[in-house]
């Protein structure tokens, strides 16, 4: 038998009548099931325990996934081979904590509205792997370790070391967080996982059959990159911001790697290595996207590539081909003087050093 508790936030408020008639509901599709359990609702805040034969309680779960009325659904924890039953007798009690004034209750309240803030809070720190993982009810800690293949992608902003020189830090700030902000829209929406932020880098991966996504990715972010810029007023550090990108695919480590201290869930192997040689050439080549062979032969869709030919990257012991997609996007690169003009003007625009 499996236990699954879990905590949601309501998309709308709901009125006594609406939560009771889910109470009614929930009772009547649980009895069928054989499904008991609690919901206790409390200031827009569901939080319920579910408990049954295991494949029930994974399609339930997936129903309240879909379920429009609430949102930032989280599970808390989820237990497998329960031997007996919590609410034996509640096919589903709902507890409404709005209609009871025991001060008894009120350090309940504080303590569940404490745990929905704290683990909000955390979701905006903590890797979407790791989400995922937690969101299956399993301690992401006793993950093991693994082999698998991956697509590794590396994002970086051009000249940013003399952008930071000459700028305030909150013009930097600005530039960077618009910068992550649409790469991890677009590597997410593309399919792919945001890893980490390495200062002004993105680390991200793909599945190995993604490498149109990932490379598509790349094109997406390169043209709201530009439309940005565009947009930006004189007086906006969005008017400097280019990156490049590397891509590389091969066998790497995944998982928990770290110490008592401080634990990171991620990528490790040689094309990590690899992706983040290939996003520093592109300063070199002039090219915005730059990947290895097995990439463009991981491909599917009919893209343009270019051979760069053999390059030899930092740690690698033989010369790698090297490739570009045909892109006006891409090739547009040769960057570094116009954007060293750009902070000269933005200088300017803005009276920093007057």
């Amino acid at each position: 038998m499996k236990r699954l508790t879990y905590i949601s936030r309501l998309n709308s408020p709901l009125s006594e009548k609406e939560i009771e008639e889910i109470g009614i509901i929930s009772r009547q599709n649980n009895q069928k099931q054989d499904i008991t359990g609690v919901l206790i609702y409390f200031g827009g805040l569901f939080f319920q325990i579910i408990e049954g034969d295991d494949v029930k309680i994974d399609r339930l779960y997936e129903k309240i996934g879909q379920d429009k009325r609430h949102t930032d659904i989280l599970c808390l924890k989820t237990e497998y081979q329960a031997e007996e039953r919590l609410f034996p007798n509640w096919s589903m009690n709902v507890i409404n904590l709005d209609n009871n004034t025991d001060l008894l209750i009120h350090p309940v309240k504080i303590l569940l509205q404490n745990l929905t803030e704290s683990h909000g809070i955390i979701e905006q720190y903590t890797q979407p792997a790791v989400l995922k993982i937690i969101n299956r009810g399993i301690n992401p800690l006793t993950v093991p370790v693994r082999k698998v293949e991956k697509i590794i992608m590396f994002a970086d902003i051009v000249s940013f070391s003399a952008i930071s020189e000459n700028l305030p830090v909150e013009l930097i700030a600005l530039m960077i967080n618009r910068y992550l902000e649409i790469s991890s829209e677009i590597i997410t929406a593309r399919d792919g996982e945001v890893s980490k932020y390495i200062g002004d880098c993105v680390m991200a991966y793909f599945a190995p059959e993604s490498a149109d996504n990932a490379l598509q990715a790349c094109l997406n972010i390169l043209g709201e990159l530009k439309k940005a810029r565009q947009s930006a007023d004189k007086s906006s550090p969005i008017r400097l911001l280019y990156c490049g990108f590397g891509l590389s695919q091969g066998i790497v480590i995944e998982g928990n790697m770290g110490s008592a201290i401080k634990t990171d869930y991620t990528v490790l192997g040689d094309p990590v290595n690899t992706a983040a040689r290939l996003e520093a050439l592109t300063r070199d080549v002039k090219k915005a996207v730059v990947l290895s062979e097995n990439v463009k032969n991981s491909t599917k869709a009919a893209w343009n590539f270019v051979s760069l030919g053999k390059h030899d990257l930092k740690g690698k012991e033989k010369s790698a081909n090297i490739y570009y997609p045909d892109h006006e996007l891409v090739n547009d690169f040769d960057v570094k003087d116009r954007i060293i003009q750009e902070v000269k003007s933005l200088r300017k625009e803005t009276g920093i050093g007057r």
